[in-house]
């Protein structure tokens, strides 16, 4: 199996920056692609950056230019940097990856973090 955990998250200011980490944690896998989504209370979940293993990245237009995503392949790790924050980015953001590990017959599958809090308040 393969888990992610989130950290990072916390209370920000408007205009502020704060940054994420992902970690991929288990035995026998590989991770292709990890990415960030948010979920707001009442709303949908919503697409924020991905990157893959060769060092693509794709942003959704609403945190293009203020977000960065990077990724420590050597440890399993993605990273959102999160700069000129606004109250409209305050969500819950939850961690993916596409990987194969031996514990699923090395089938593709989409794994999911538990999320961590981003509060953008003055």
């Amino acid at each position: 199996q393969v888990q992610l955990v989130e950290s990072g998250g916390g209370l920000v200011q408007p205009g502020g920056s704060r940054r994420l980490s992902c970690v991929a944690s288990g035995s026998n896998f590989t991770i292709y692609g990890m990415g960030w989504y948010r979920q707001a209370p009442g709303k949908e979940r919503e697409f924020v950056a991905s990157s893959t293993s060769l060092g693509g990245t794709e942003y959704a237009d609403s945190v293009k230019d203020r977000f960065t995503i990077s990724r420590d392949n050597a440890k399993n790790t993605i990273y959102l940097q999160m700069n000129k924050l606004k109250p409209e980015d305050t969500a819950a953001y939850l961690c993916a990856a596409k990987g194969a590990a031996l514990s699923t017959g090395w089938a593709l599958h989409d794994y999911w973090g538990q999320g961590t809090q981003v509060t953008v308040s003055s």
